[in-house]
């Protein structure tokens, strides 16, 4: 097997601008009283996309005849690990989730009149996005229990349901709602339907209060009540929502591995720097072999865990479904990322408590990202089925 990781030129540029904007302009923002428990502001967010664009920075991901440079996977593991040096680093150079996942998914399913109505003003920022698939008590890890119907009546859909944890629908242009037809030959079948917010039959019964804080519009719980909308409104074929989502979900998922790894270089430098300051019992908190030990842990994770994404990546640019490798690399970084924060956190002692410095945030951001995009025991699950029946 012949493994190249190595980037285009241009894409170590890119990077190492998206480094330097976030280090400089963003970082800054971390004190913003507009970056709220429920994530950064509207108003924040366009504020910080202002200075992306000026930088010449702003979405690079994004295809080009939205302003993009099309990004191959590899070349976004690099700059979307730069991005999320910064925990607002995603938002600000607008390769966030979800929208970021609703691009991807637009770009490649979407018609004509649904890129130019959807995907041309949620890639250039125009707007936000959401996608509605989890529920109260139905899909989540078992997309499997969708609740959500969707019945065909003469020339609209008419869709019921109930949807959690739906990110950043408040405030968001529109929805991807998944729903199970009820009724007619694909009775049963998940379908994939896109909608504009806001919209009466769409409300937000409140926004929960999370563990995390990164993503704008925060968490919603949203109710559904007799949605009306155009036959047309079905992005894709009908029946083939699971299909869609999975089109969706290997990117985004190592997507998620590659800002979250920003974060954790993030809380790594911020810990050595400490350990080699800190004086304690007559020497320098890096010079104890416990603390010293911690570091090369988390050395070691980061590198581990960029291995892995670029694995994954590389394995995707070549047009592999690599779903294995998808699931692997959601296990490996997000605990290992959890690790990097729970051990930068514990170096810095006290303080480590305190939002005197950003590792606390972290800690608590990598801590969910163990759950959203399937739980590690999915995963594991998911990987010794396939194991055990000799189908890896």
């Amino acid at each position: 097997m012949d493994l190249n990781f190595a980037p285009p030129a241009e894409v170590i540029d890119l990077a190492q601008r998206v480094s330097d904007f976030v280090k400089t302009r963003i970082v800054p923002y971390e004190k913003d009283p507009r970056w709220t428990p429920h994530g950064p502001t509207d108003e924040l967010r366009v504020e910080m996309n202002d200075l992306a664009r000026s930088a010449g920075v702003f979405a690079p991901h994004v295809p080009k005849e939205y302003g993009g440079v099309g990004l191959s996977q590899v070349g976004r593991a690099f700059v979307f690990e730069a991005a999320g040096y910064s925990i607002l680093g995603p938002t600000a150079i607008h390769c966030a989730s979800p929208d970021e996942g609703n691009i991807h998914l637009l770009d490649v399913v979407a018609r004509p009149d649904q890129r130019a109505h959807f995907l041309k003003p949620l890639a250039e920022g125009k707007i936000r996005s959401c996608f509605a698939m989890t529920e109260p008590g139905g899909a989540g890890s078992d997309p499997g229990m969708l609740q959500a119907t969707a019945r065909l009546d003469g020339n609209e859909w008419v869709i019921n349901g109930r949807k959690w944890l739906i990110t950043g629908a408040e405030g968001a242009g529109f929805v991807i709602i998944m729903a199970k037809v009820d009724g007619g030959p694909q009775d049963g079948h998940a379908t994939l339907f896109l909608a504009d917010l806001p919209d009466p039959a769409i409300r937000i019964e409140r926004t929960l209060d999370t563990i995390d804080s990164s993503f704008t519009g925060g968490h919603a719980v949203l109710e559904i009540k007799d949605l009306r909308l155009p036959a047309d409104a079905v992005l894709g074929e009908v029946g083939k929502g699971f299909r869609y989502a999975q089109v969706r979900l290997a990117p985004a998922r190592l997507s998620h591995c590659m800002r979250w790894l920003g974060s954790a270089v993030r809380a790594q430098e911020i810990a050595a720097d400490y350990a080699r300051t800190r004086v304690a019992f007559g020497k320098t908190l890096g010079e104890h072999e416990g603390v010293s030990f911690m570091l090369a842990d988390n050395h070691m994770d980061i590198h581990q865990a960029r291995l892995s994404i670029l694995h994954t990546a590389w394995l995707l640019d070549k047009g592999e479904r690599a779903s294995n490798e998808s699931s692997m690399s959601k296990v490996v970084c997000s605990e290992a990322i959890a690790r990097v924060a729970d051990r930068s956190m514990q170096i810095l002692g006290g303080m480590g408590m305190t939002r005197d410095t950003v590792v606390e945030r972290i800690f608590r951001d990598t801590r969910a990202f163990r759950i959203y995009d399937g739980p590690s025991e999915v995963h594991r699950w998911a990987l010794g089925a396939r194991i055990v029946s000799g189908k890896m």
